[in-house]
């Protein structure tokens, strides 16, 4: 047998085991409510060449080789013990399995959480106020989440009416984005009942300008959660027009908040929402990106000053060709140039970071490009840093610690922005761009400033409705070395 013929029957056999897998990845989600991933990348929807895609890449950066017959057994076991609610990435069971334990009596140990009469996550219905880039993502994420019958429930959005066929734009827009790609699955609408159908999930559309006059529970809604993706409003004096409709318990905002409100990095300081904030922020994109970066070099080796450079794709408050504005420079066309701006995140992170208060500052160049966007973190530290020991370090905390959803590591020299693209964590940190002399350390940082970002609203959404699931196996503080 030839090296052609050799290597035709391993793809055939590995996609074999791949299509085997597909009916329990969908099983464990639609009947459990049981999220599988590969060292964090999510199983669920994928095709065989993205199953096995996925476990060639678990290879790179330190994984350890994973077999496909290793995956299909862990998850066919895990199928039969019929755990509840959770987030359990197979390649850490298999990889930390230790060579002499049997199977299913290791995975009852390490999955004892969700087992033995656990109960499913509650369900919270979520309005979205609010239509636009984010509240679309959110959507998305929510209806994809929807399968498994807990969790968030996305009842409805709300905006003003802005044509006859309104509802059909929205459906439309929907289903089709230039940047994110089409909608896996089927979307349609339903004009007389006022509601947009994705994937069975029956989504009510609301018409409204006034968000303190809606009586929600006329549709069915209760104690839900508003997501305002306006940012109309970022005090809690606007913000609580809102907790006046009949409905509502809680509010969360997809915009940096100002005043008392909190503002919630997830991995950084979720857990200080109590059920006693009725309104919660998520911070910005940028804060979302850097926070989490900027704790675990804290962690490691000290901030004692840097400034934060960010470098945004352009946003739907630029102007695409030049036209008056009533913000400095914004007024010139988005497509056309670099726009200097200002930017709150740097001094935003202090709300998670208590720590680093007045030891950050930051400026933002806006550029033609639609997404993903890119933080220049350039610190000063109390310790002195080695390269690659920084890399490995920001390699493992992406890896196994407790910041692994909101942190990921690339190594490559042929990368650039449209591969982060759809990216499900906060911040990627490009290991070849790191600069680190004596105390001085600059790192490049990458995020899909709309589907990060909407990701991380989504893990904050579910720590205020307490659907958030049980991570397994548990994560591990990861400390730097050398």
């Amino acid at each position: 047998m030839n090296d052609f013929d050799a290597h035709q029957m391993s793809w055939n056999s590995n996609e074999e085991l791949a299509e085997r897998m597909i009916p329990h990845i969908g099983a464990l989600h639609r009947d459990r409510g049981v999220v599988t991933s590969i060292h964090g990348q999510r199983l669920m929807g994928l095709s065989t060449t993205g199953i096995i895609e996925a476990h060639e890449k678990a290879s790179q950066l330190g994984h350890s080789d994973l077999a496909l017959d290793e995956t299909l057994a862990v998850l066919e076991k895990i199928r039969e013990l019929s755990p509840h609610t959770a987030s359990i990435d197979v390649a850490r069971l298999v990889s930390e399995r230790p060579a002499d334990a049997e199977l299913e009596g290791y995975l009852r140990e390490q999955l004892a959480e969700v087992l033995n009469g656990s109960e499913p996550a509650p369900e919270r219905d979520v309005v979205l106020y609010g239509f636009g880039r984010i509240g679309r993502l959110l959507a998305r994420i929510l209806i994809s989440h929807a399968g498994g019958g807990t969790g968030l429930r996305l009842r409805a959005i709300v905006v003003r009416k802005g044509a006859d066929n309104d509802i059909a734009k929205r459906a439309s827009l929907l289903a089709r984005d230039s940047v994110h790609g089409p909608f896996e699955g089927s979307v349609t609408v339903d004009e007389e009942k006022n509601q947009i159908i994705a994937n069975g999930v029956r989504v009510q559309v609301i018409y409204a300008n006034d968000p303190a006059s809606i009586d929600y529970t006329a549709f069915g809604i209760d104690n839900a959660i508003v997501v305002d993706n306006t940012g109309r409003w970022r005090d809690e004096e606007g913000l609580s027009q809102h907790l006046q409709s009949t409905g509502v318990s809680r509010v969360l905002l997809t915009a940096p908040g100002k005043g008392a409100i909190k503002n919630i990095v997830h991995g950084i300081n979720d857990s200080s929402i109590t059920e006693d904030d009725s309104i919660v922020s998520a911070a910005s994109c940028t804060t979302n990106a850097i926070t989490p970066v900027l704790a675990a070099i804290d962690e490691a080796y000290g901030i004692v000053q840097g400034h934060v450079e960010t470098v945004h794709s352009f946003t739907n408050d630029q102007n695409l060709i030049d036209n008056f504005h009533k913000g400095d420079r914004r007024g010139r066309s988005a497509v056309l140039n670099m726009v200097i701006t200002e930017t709150g995140a740097a001094k935003a992170v202090s709300k998670a970071l208590p720590q680093l208060e007045g030891k950050l500052t930051g400026s933002a160049i806006r550029v033609p490009t639609p997404d993903v966007s890119l933080a220049v973190l350039h610190l000063t530290l109390e310790r002195p840093a080695d390269r690659d020991q920084a890399n490995d370090y920001l390699r493992r905390v992406s890896l196994h610690s407790k910041l692994r959803q909101q942190i990921d590591y690339v190594e490559s020299a042929e990368i650039v922005s449209t591969d982060f693209v759809g990216s499900h964590r906060a911040g990627i940190v490009d290991g070849l761009a790191t600069i680190a002399n004596d105390k001085t350390m600059i790192l490049y940082v990458w995020y899909d400033n709309e589907y990060g970002y909407s990701r991380q609203v989504i893990r904050v959404l579910e720590r205020m409705a307490g659907t958030h699931p049980v991570v397994l196996p548990h994560r591990r503080d990861v400390r730097l070395e050398g």
